[in-house]
């Protein structure tokens, strides 16, 4: 006896069971007979069992998930309001850098009117601060460059003139070990035959001492600095080919009137080989607003010229302390004889002491002067 029903078989499926027709599975020939009903029973109670494990482990995964979804989303937050706090932090120090970047400009001004203040005080009060306002000279460097600590020291170049009596002569050698060499000897025998070849009996000498030379330097130089209260200096005086006098009487006709600034002049007179004048008022208060000016347009002949206008600086020695020094190629001869003219004497002298074997050598210079005369020798620094 054949039931008619059609049987329906299943499928696993991890969340449902889809009934699948036979015809979907290729089914082909003649229908199965269907199971008995106990082992579908237990074929359902399986996948009842499995679908349950997968549906706990399934809920296990999402509780883990979501707290894994937790975690990050109090960590982003976290980490959001960390970051808030940083731009804070941040724009407040930005505003505490502008605030004191404000402060700090506020002082520098403050600063800089203060530092001129006390430049213009200084410059009042020390002269030797005012050298930079000193009228301009042009200048053509022949010396030698200096060390950079040795700025702010006087450098002085020796020009000293040494006396010579009649009957001497000065005899600069070129190395220094034969006018030591000289010097030791003292005295010496100098014949005046002019190297001629003489008789014993006809040659004719003289004796001659030698010795150093010394002459003093100056050790310490103390240099006192005098700002007058009347008096400035006008200088780039323009060359209109007038004389001293009348260019005189234009800048003291100009700066007598009271409009250009000026006042009563009392005094006025052109530095020596400057090309710079000197004019000084009668009256105080009218040399200081010229000078802080530092040019003035003056009116000469034709045309307009822009004068500058300089404070005017004197100096006193205050201390000078002197010290000799040894010329280390220079030897001084005395007690010559006038037996000869002092052309003759001096070529004699000056092959005398060239000669090696009386312990000369090669003479740079030789001076003479015969007796009866005087005169000065000048002594520069030795470049040697």
């Amino acid at each position: 006896m054949f039931i008619k029903n059609r049987f329906v078989l299943w499928r696993r499926s991890a969340a449902r069971c889809v009934p699948l027709r036979p015809r979907e599975l290729g089914w082909v020939g003649p229908k199965p007979a269907p199971p008995a009903g106990a082992e579908l029973c237990r074929a359902l109670e399986r996948e009842h069992a499995e679908l349950r494990m997968a549906k706990e482990a399934t809920e296990q995964r999402t509780r883990e998930l979501r707290k894994e979804g937790e975690l990050l989303h109090k960590n982003l937050e976290q980490q959001l309001c960390f970051n808030r706090d940083e731009e804070m932090s941040c724009q407040m120090d930005i505003l505490l850098a502008k605030e004191e970047k404000n402060r700090l400009r506020q002082e520098e001004q403050v600063l800089k009117q203060k530092l001129e203040e006390a430049r213009k005080r200084v410059l009042r009060q020390d002269p030797v601060m005012m050298l930079p306002a000193l009228p301009e000279k042009k200048m053509v460097f022949k010396g030698l460059v200096t060390n950079k600590e040795d700025m702010n020291k006087l450098m002085l170049t020796p020009l000293i003139r040494y006396p010579l009596l009649g009957g001497s002569a000065l005899v600069v050698f070129e190395k220094a070990e034969v006018a030591q060499r000289i010097v030791e000897m003292k005295e010496h025998t100098v014949e005046l035959s002019n190297g001629e070849e003489l008789e014993e009996l006809d040659r004719c000498r003289v004796r001659v001492q030698a010795a150093p030379v010394d002459v003093l330097l100056p050790s310490v130089l103390e240099i006192g600095l005098t700002r007058s209260s009347r008096s400035i200096i006008v200088s780039d005086l323009p060359s209109l080919g007038i004389p001293e006098e009348a260019l005189l009487d234009k800048l003291e006709l100009f700066f007598s009137k009271t409009k250009n600034g000026g006042g009563e002049v009392e005094s006025r007179e052109f530095l020596d080989d400057s090309g710079q004048v000197v004019l000084t008022f009668a009256q105080d208060g009218v040399a200081e607003p010229l000078i802080a000016r530092g040019h003035i347009q003056v009116l000469l002949g034709k045309g307009k010229y822009d004068l500058k206008i300089s404070p005017h600086v004197s100096g006193d020695i205050a201390n000078l302390q002197l010290q000799p020094s040894r010329c280390p190629r220079t030897v001084l001869l005395s007690g010559i004889p006038d037996v000869l003219g002092e052309e003759p004497m001096r070529d004699t002298l000056e092959i005398h002491f060239q000669k090696a074997s009386r312990g000369g050598g090669e003479v740079e210079t030789l001076a003479y002067v015969p007796l009866g005369r005087q005169a000065v020798a000048v002594f520069t620094e030795d470049a040697g």
